[in-house]
């Protein structure tokens, strides 16, 4: 990218339901999804569930002309599902695996298997560095009893924490993938605000797909009505998310989505629809990069602190909600442990009676005996694994709503100085007495 040149880039996102044996049609869906990519000639693909390597290599094989660059992003037991493929040159990549997925014992939903994680990919776009993220996120299955709402919170949570540790040097940020949350869900504000990340769907200039943007439509034939309850028509749970840094300016021109089943085919692409967003680069001069610069830090008003604030606060409190299930979930393992423990020596008490009395029988059945022993053996070896694995969800979740606190410290400390800067609007000075009533706070709670 020449100084003074525009630049379009087209990215492309998709939740490919790629699991083997299970999901329908998986063979000629990802021959569809391959002749797709090959046609459209699209600069960065980002891919999610594709679970199996041979299913990515097999793609690779097909784009190997068109997309001369990728990467599988490897992790869990059967994967992370994760992968991209690039037409610019892949110089490093990076996978980070989230600390909450769900519970091991839910096999038939199988998130805690995949090892849900947010790979990262560094390419040069010409003289840009585009640091370029794909990311799936723990599924929703219940909306009105959401039990894993505090994992998805700390997962979102540790992404945009990832996004803005690891971006620090690049000239621009894409994201892009299944997030499983809603535009207003309180992970997705959490991520966008955090890290000002800008919404391709909102940005557009111009769209055409589903309405309202929508990725899980119900007009899909490989979506049950249950699975978008209480949404009527679907839901906006996947994302092309991107930002630009002072060197460049990115705008979306366009973005564009499947429309469910694919003409003269039987069936869709898979069972989440595809984005297509067409970006446009802009390189800013020297001058316009001061005063952009200049523009950018107005953007962290005391308005968006105490937006900051709000949020946080309200994904600790979630957080804190899934503390208090975890750390009950343990106290009934540990206390079933223990009877299962008890039970075993009393029954080795039993067993131990005809040694001290001689010549005295057993008083149960031999085989009775066993088929007990065995059962508080399994109760104690059980209740022992689910023990240690809820200790860990129990410190994650302590780690994470330890860090914020932290991050709310800090926040309201940047909110006691801001008026050292420039006088505040009315509303804003409403919005910091709020923040910084005495007592409605303390950061070491």
């Amino acid at each position: 990218m020449a100084s003074g040149d525009t630049v379009r880039l087209r990215v492309f996102s998709l939740n490919c339901w790629g699991i083997r044996y299970l999901s329908k049609h998986c063979p000629q869906r990802y021959v569809m999804i391959g002749d797709l990519l090959s046609r459209e000639q699209h600069d960065i693909v980002l891919l999610q569930e594709v679970w199996s390597e041979s299913d990515f290599v097999s793609l690779k094989k097909k784009l190997a002309s068109s997309h001369t660059h990728s990467h599988y992003f490897k992790s869990g037991v059967i994967g992370s599902g994760l992968a991209i493929f690039s037409k610019h040159r892949i110089h490093d990549a990076f996978l980070y695996r989230y600390s909450l997925n769900g519970y091991p014992y839910m096999v038939h939903q199988g998130d805690w298997f995949g090892g849900k994680a947010v790979g990262m990919a560094i390419l040069n776009i010409g003289s840009l560095k585009a640091h370029v993220y794909v990311t799936h996120l723990h599924a929703e299955y219940c909306r009105e009893k959401d039990s894993y709402l505090p994992h998805r919170v700390v997962q979102a949570w540790e992404l945009q924490q990832f996004i803005r540790h690891t971006s620090g040097g690049a000239d621009m940020v894409i994201l892009g993938g299944d997030l499983n949350m809603h535009p207003q869900d309180l992970g997705t504000r959490l991520l966008r605000t955090y890290t000002s990340l800008r919404d391709s769907y909102v940005e557009s200039a111009k769209f055409d797909g589903c309405e309202d943007g929508l990725t899980l439509i119900a007009d899909n034939p490989f979506i049950s009505k249950k699975e978008i309850v209480p949404f009527e028509k679907g839901m906006r749970i996947d994302y092309i998310l991107f930002k630009g840094a002072s060197k460049v300016d990115v705008q979306c021109e366009s973005l564009s989505t499947t429309k469910g089943s694919v003409p003269d085919h039987p069936f869709p692409y898979s069972d989440h629809e595809a984005l297509t967003a067409e970006l446009r680069l802009e390189p800013v001069s020297q001058t316009q990069a001061g005063d952009g610069q200049r523009a950018m830090e107005p953007d962290c008003t005391a308005g968006k602190l105490a937006e900051l604030v709000d949020i946080v606060t309200e994904a600790r409190t979630e957080v804190k909600v899934g503390l208090h299930c975890a750390e009950g979930m343990r106290y009934t393992a540990a206390r079933t442990g223990v009877m299962g423990l008890a039970l075993l020596l009393l029954e080795l008490a039993i067993a131990a009676v005809p040694w001290l009395a001689l010549g005295a029988e057993q008083p149960f059945p031999r085989a009775s005996f066993y088929l007990l022993g065995a059962l508080c053996f399994a109760i104690l070896l059980t209740t022992f694994m689910l023990y240690i694995f809820y200790t860990m969800e129990v410190k994650s979740l302590q780690g994470a709503e330890d860090q914020m606190r932290l991050a709310v410290g800090s926040l309201q400390e940047k909110l006691r100085g801001f008026p050292l800067a420039r006088p505040l609007g009315p509303q804003e000075h409403s919005a910091l007495d709020t923040e910084l009533e005495p007592g409605t706070f303390d950061p070491e709670e």
